[in-house]
């Protein structure tokens, strides 16, 4: 009797040895949605809710982009739980877009008895088999004993080297057996290198080509951020007086006033950096991976520069685009090498042809985008608005489409970790429920979700989260009543044939009102500036919906195929 009495006291759950590594982890919030096959899980939970925040959303996909947006925001591993078979699935959109925009996540799903694997049984479906290409990682659970090790080494790896999401499947049998309880910290894997050492041959090679560049162009993207290298970055750019552009993902990396900040690359970025990367004779590319969306043709890309490429991941090297000098390793470490060799130089007749490109398309494009004077109210100008209360100091959220675009084109971000967007995937309804999870991140912050009428309705149940959190996120519905990227294309592509990308709309305001949020609607540009402030000086979560252009057009913009030389600004 008195050894059994001893088991009990010495055991836990599987469920329970779960929620434990969660605290081991410093997990303090969490979000996801119950189901059969996880209840043991959430009934754990239960006697661990001062401990452990978590978050109901009211959809899966809801739950794995709040955990994306939470991670972005704060630098840490998001964490999101679902249910088997339809909760697991669920999840997997998000994966993709994890995995694509190295985001680090840890997924927890349920399954079904281990003795019922394979036989179809209710909510069954092999999510391991699944999720195998959109993973970092990932693994299935079916004894209580194995849970603490695997979710040891899950953190480790979906934080480690290059980022991105894991997804451990727990089958509920594991969830109702015992373990006795320990939790070590994974620190290494054997084979897995997540920081390849920095090769100091190479970073002397790419510091002489650098030194001689008359017409140097650095393009940096997220792993400058992920690397926590904001500061290395920095030093690097000033001392050699290099002009830096930068990738969506890489936004905020930099802030936006800084005098080496030439602008957004790739297809509805900015004219100058697109424009002369066919014209700069050495391209330093950090932490990005030459994404189509930035190279246009490959074929007519930055031919006549010799290429250096710092990068974490050996497979992005040489993929797209052939190296002169690769610099494999972690950027916070290659470019403190790096920046230590370099001349001080100034560069300064080679960045006034960036200024005077920057002119033309101010008088051609910014202006009128940002500063109309007569016609529809546009994106732009409702940035611009954000822009002069926030003084860049707001994290922005967006969704995909053109508010995207313009968001991200003219924004201004004083801080890191202050634009969160879909890059790689484009994942529509991302927004909402990632600017939920951004404010979790960081509950000191202003955050801002800025979202068109089609993205906002595909994840619209998410406003049911907000209202049972009382978190303050604050919502703004670009309106053009069209599935507007989409419709841009049709316009300048397909003849105007605009085939199922006119939206009816509902009345958002009703809609937000309904789940106790305060919300107003502009259809006038003499209301738009009070209208912003109100919305971004209220208490509270808030939704303004500013009817804007219907047929209004991106530019400048590179056309699928072309280079990035062709890139037209009207």
């Amino acid at each position: 009797m008195e050894e059994l009495l001893l088991e009990k006291v010495s055991t836990i759950t599987g469920a329970e040895a779960v929620v434990k590594c969660l605290l081991a982890e410093n997990v303090e919030v969490m979000f996801g949605y119950p189901g059969g096959a996880i209840m043991p899980v959430y009934d754990a939970l239960y006697d661990y809710q001062e401990e452990l925040k978590h978050i109901l959303t009211r959809h899966e996909q809801g739950a794995i982009h709040a955990a994306q947006g939470y991670a972005r925001s704060s630098g840490r591993v998001g964490v999101c739980i679902a249910t088997s078979g339809p909760g697991a699935t669920n999840l997997i959109t998000g994966i993709a877009d994890a995995q694509i925009d190295s985001t680090p996540l840890v997924c927890i799903t349920g399954q079904v008895h281990a003795h019922l694997l394979g036989t179809d049984a209710f909510q069954e479906t092999d999510v391991v088999g699944i999720s195998m290409p959109v993973t970092k990682w990932n693994c299935q659970v079916t004894k209580a004993e194995d849970i603490p090790t695997v979710l040891a080494k899950a953190f480790y790896i979906a934080r480690s080297g290059r980022p991105g999401p894991v997804l451990v499947d727990i089958t509920k049998d594991a969830q109702f057996g015992h373990v006795e309880f320990e939790y070590e910290k994974c620190n290494q894997i054997r084979s897995y290198v997540p920081k390849p050492k920095v090769d100091y041959l190479c970073v002397k090679a790419a510091a002489e080509l650098i030194n001689e560049a008359k017409k140097p162009l650095v393009v940096f993207g997220q792993g400058v951020i992920l690397a926590e290298a904001e500061k290395e970055f920095k030093a690097f750019i000033e001392k050699a007086g290099l002009p830096a552009a930068w990738t969506i993902m890489g936004l905020s990396a930099l802030p936006s006033n800084h005098e080496l900040n030439v602008g957004m690359l790739g297809m509805h970025g900015n004219y100058a950096p697109n424009k002369l990367t066919n014209e700069c004779d050495v391209l330093i590319a950090v932490g990005m991976r030459f994404d189509d969306r930035v190279t246009g043709n490959l074929e007519q890309y930055a031919k006549q520069a010799k290429v250096i490429h710092l990068e974490i991941d050996p497979a992005e090297v040489d993929k797209n685009v052939k190296t002169t000098v690769a610099v494999v390793g972690d950027c916070k470490a290659s470019l403190k090498q790096l920046t230590a060799l370099l001349k001080d130089q100034k560069h300064t007749h080679w960045l006034t042809n960036f200024k005077e490109l920057k002119a033309i398309e101010n008088e051609k494009v910014i202006q009128n985008e940002t500063n109309p004077l007569v016609g529809d109210m546009t994106m732009g100008e409702v940035i611009a608005q954000i822009n002069k209360v926030t003084k860049g100091e707001a994290v922005v959220v967006t969704d995909v489409g053109q508010h995207q675009m313009v968001a991200c084109r003219y924004a201004e971000f004083n801080q890191t970790k202050s634009s969160i967007t879909s890059g790689g995937l484009g994942t529509m309804g991302f927004c909402l429920p990632a600017a939920i999870g951004a404010k979790f991140g960081a509950p000191q912050r202003q955050v801002i979700a800025v979202i068109g009428d089609g993205g906002f309705q595909m994840t619209i149940q998410e406003l049911g989260t907000i209202f049972q959190t009382q978190i303050e996120v604050k919502v703004l519905i670009l309106n053009n009543q069209f599935l507007g990227m989409v419709r841009q294309w049709q316009e300048l592509f397909f003849d105007k044939r605009y085939s199922s990308t006119e939206m009816v709309n509902p009345d958002f305001q009703m809609i937000a009102k309904g789940y106790g949020m305060a919300a107003n609607k502009v259809e006038k540009r003499s209301s738009l500036e009070a209208a912003v402030k109100e919305m971004l000086t209220y208490e509270g979560s808030y939704l303004l919906e500013v009817m804007v252009g219907k047929e209004n057009n991106v530019f400048p913009m590179i056309e699928t195929g072309a280079s990035v030389s062709d890139i037209r600004l009207e």
